[in-house]
């Protein structure tokens, strides 16, 4: 049987009705002709991004913030210095949470400096957009405080490193349904900020922050430690 009887075949139903030949897949998206996109709304969206100063020093704030105490921690944890300095591993622990908290105040402080000082925007500006911001920013909130409640003050902030072990790993609320939930809680109250600011770079620094944290996570995964 030639090739051609063996198509025509393939596209009969068992009664011999001749069904549609669907298109190729293959290269499709070289078909599409991008010049009649209509990229308006995200060309609106860039032109209210201003990458002034405001906006790059939360951006230093968001990199920064994790990258310091992920190096601080894994230095005390090779060297225990700290713990030797401030005489006792507890001491050095809670003083290095005085310095994250106040960065993390600084962060937060410098991405709202950043998103009133730029335009707001109309598509954003919006009731439902709002109600959403808001509702994240409540999820958000219950994420990190149940985080924080569950952990402990030591636990939060890094004790292992400095060898105050937890007795196991975090199972229950909110660990039972997320991973990381105050890093995704966190996240959640910045996007949540944004969209009750309709702050199209507020969304832009939001995504920063995920990605420093996923950046961060790679490395912290590394240094939990429990007494089991």
């Amino acid at each position: 049987m030639s090739d051609g009887e063996d198509d025509a075949e393939r596209n009969q139903s068992p009664a011999g009705v001749h069904l549609p030949v669907p298109p190729e897949c293959c290269g499709g998206l070289n078909n599409v002709d991008y010049s009649k996109m209509d990229l308006k709304l995200l060309e609106d969206f860039l032109n209210l991004i201003n990458f002034d100063d405001s906006f790059c020093v939360a951006v230093i704030a968001i990199i920064f913030n994790p990258l310091f105490w992920n190096v601080v921690a894994r230095w005390e944890h090779r060297t225990r210095r700290l713990s030797r300095l401030f005489g006792s591993p507890y001491l050095a622990c809670y003083c290095l949470a005085f310095v994250i908290i106040l960065l993390n105040v600084y962060r937060s402080h410098s991405m709202t400096v950043a998103m009133k000082a730029q335009a707001r925007w109309e598509v954003m500006d919006v009731m439902v957009v709002f109600y959403a911001g808001v509702a994240l920013m409540v999820l958000g909130t219950v994420l990190v405080v149940s985080s924080f409640l569950a952990l402990g003050f030591t636990g939060t902030f890094l004790g292992d490193y400095f060898g105050i072990l937890m007795d196991e790993k975090m199972t229950g609320f909110p660990f039972n349904i997320l991973e990381n939930p105050m890093y995704w809680g966190s996240t959640a109250n910045y996007l949540g900020l944004a969209l009750i600011g309709a702050s199209p770079v507020g969304l832009v620094l939001t995504v920063i922050v995920a990605v420093a944290y996923k950046v961060a996570l790679r490395f912290e995964g590394h240094g939990q430690y429990y007494k089991y």
